[in-house]
């Protein structure tokens, strides 16, 4: 996954410090509304149409990974999305190593939360969780047309 922090963005922070020359890293977001921003710029330096649904599940999946990483992961430690062959990757990495928990639903009105990984479980079309030092690498691939 390589380093999480690096020294060239206001406080250390970057998002994908191996990134190519020619596409500086994106800041490391703060909150998962930033995250959504940085996809749907990802998606608008492609150029190519996309279906609004899958945009719109992509940008789901992005806000779930990225509030679990923050709520229930000991923060952000990386954030990566790009576009190929037709397919959006989002990668989020957190410093919690535990994997996301599956909880089969309580009754209703016994616990509020608990559903963002069966969504994303429903909604990417491939998920790999990766253990890296100390915390966990979690990559969605979701199809966009």
């Amino acid at each position: 996954m390589g380093r999480s922090r690096g020294n060239d963005e206001p406080g250390g922070r970057t998002a994908r410090p191996e990134a190519s020359p020619a596409t500086p890293p994106a800041p490391l977001p703060a909150t998962a509304a930033d995250a959504r921003t940085q996809v749907a710029a990802v998606l608008q330096r492609t150029g190519l149409p996309w279906d609004p649904r899958a945009v719109t599940d992509a940008l789901m999946v992005t806000t779930e990974l990225v509030t679990n990483a923050i709520r229930h992961g000991g923060g952000l430690a990386a954030f990566h999305a790009d576009v190929h062959e037709g397919a959006l990757r989002v990668s989020v990495a957190d410093h919690d190593p535990r994997p996301p928990i599956t909880r089969t639903s309580p009754p209703a009105g016994s616990r509020i939360g608990g559903y963002g990984w069966p969504l994303v479980q429903s909604l990417a079309a491939r998920l790999t969780i990766t253990e890296h030092g100390g915390g966990k690498l979690i990559t969605a691939d979701l199809k966009l047309h």
